[in-house]
C-alpha cells in the first residue's frame, strides 16, 4: 500500500499561487506587497496599484481580487 500522506502532499503545488499589490515597477521587474506586509518579486507588465496573482520569483499570472484577511485567535 502506498503512503497516503505522501500521496496527499503530491497533490499540493510546489510553488503556491500568491496574491498581492504591485508597489514598484521597473520594466518587467515588479515588487509586490502581500496582504501580511511582506514583499516579493515577480516579472510582468503591470502598473503600480494593480492586484495580481503570481508565483514567487516567477511570472505574474494575471490580475486578481484581493480578499480581506481575517485572523482568528484560538
Amino acid at each position: 500500500m502506498a503512503n497516503v500522506f505522501q500521496a496527499l502532499l503530491d497533490l499540493l503545488p510546489k510553488t503556491p499561487l500568491l496574491v498581492g499589490t504591485v508597489v514598484a515597477a521597473d520594466g518587467e521587474a515588479l515588487r509586490i506587497q502581500l496582504p501580511d506586509g511582506t514583499m516579493a518579486s515577480a516579472r510582468g507588465t503591470y502598473s503600480v496599484g494593480a492586484v495580481v496573482s503570481f508565483r514567487r520569483d516567477g511570472a505574474v499570472e494575471g490580475t486578481a481580487v484581493l480578499l480581506p484577511v481575517v485572523d482568528i485567535d484560538i
